[in-house]
């Protein structure tokens, strides 16, 4: 059990520290939650070019088998995330499932398959209307629109003045999207238009009570990943123990409310790689 070049970190608060505990008495009825971006692949200026970082595969692989799931929630499409995650058809993944959209999407990796219900009329409006509102927005050039499907996002990572930009999307995109009966959820250097509803949280609650799990793991590094932070305290409260775990400290309202810190992508596969090898053999 546990390797001694692997050591797991101590979560800095009591009820993280419980979390961890219960995690590692009852693997078995324990989910390890994932966010995608941020988290499981760095931030990339162009959003098309991520992919998880090249030891959160394995790293994956030697965890899933030892816990009664692995779930990667996601604002992207959860096709999508599985392509750039490299997560179809890995030996030791058939208890990995990708929540994408939110929760809206859900690809399983023991039949291969994405189950999604039809997508909300408003996002293919708001996409057509988008390019005059960044025009008429004063913006400037480098905004960017990634197409998601079920959701649309513009991204100021690229633009001469990225937080300008971003704030000066806020208002507009905000009334575009109040106009198609969407919501606007802002993140580091993008805000995404999608259907009210679905989020992170409702996401991660339902799949926790869903496989009667007595322990939860949620790790993220963005605004979005508020509400699976939410969730899991919520689920605290009924008895669930949990673990918040963030990526990076970019986010201070995230930070802030961590269990475990730590510094991104690279230390989040150690995080997990080290949970395997405390497990042992499954």
């Amino acid at each position: 059990m546990g390797n001694p070049d692997h050591p797991l970190p101590t979560p800095s608060t009591q009820a993280g520290r419980e979390g961890l505990a219960a995690l590692l008495a009852r693997p078995g009825r324990a989910v390890v939650a994932l966010d995608f971006d941020g988290t499981l692949a760095d931030i990339v200026p162009d959003p098309e070019q991520s992919r998880a970082h090249p030891g959160a595969v394995p790293a994956l692989s030697a965890l899933a088998p030892r816990v009664a799931s692995v779930a990667v929630i996601t604002g992207r499409p959860a096709a999508l995330a599985v392509r750039y995650g490299g997560f179809a058809g890995v030996p030791g993944l058939d208890h990995l499932v990708v929540l994408g959209h939110y929760g809206a999407e859900r690809w399983d990796a023991v039949t291969g398959t994405v189950e999604a219900p039809d997508p909300h009329p408003g996002v293919e409006a708001a996409l057509a209307e988008l390019p005059a509102v960044l025009e008429q927005s004063g913006a400037g050039s480098g905004t960017w629109i990634e197409e998601k499907g079920r959701a649309v996002a513009v991204h100021t990572r690229r633009a001469s003045a990225p937080q300008a930009a971003f704030d000066a999307l806020r208002g507009p995109l905000g009334d575009l999207a109040a106009r198609h009966g969407l919501i606007v959820e802002p993140g580091r250097l993008v805000l995404e238009l999608r259907p009210p509803g679905v989020d992170k949280g409702v996401a991660l609650a339902e799949y926790v009570r869903a496989t009667g799990a007595e322990a939860v793991l949620y790790a993220g590094d963005d605004l979005g990943d508020l509400a699976a932070y939410a969730a899991v305290e919520e689920l605290r409260t009924a008895g669930t123990a949990g673990l918040l775990v963030c990526s990076g400290t970019e986010v201070p309202e995230l930070a802030e409310r961590a269990d475990l810190l730590v510094s991104g992508p690279a230390e989040v596969v150690g995080l997990l790689e080290a949970l395997a090898q405390q497990l042992g053999t499954p």
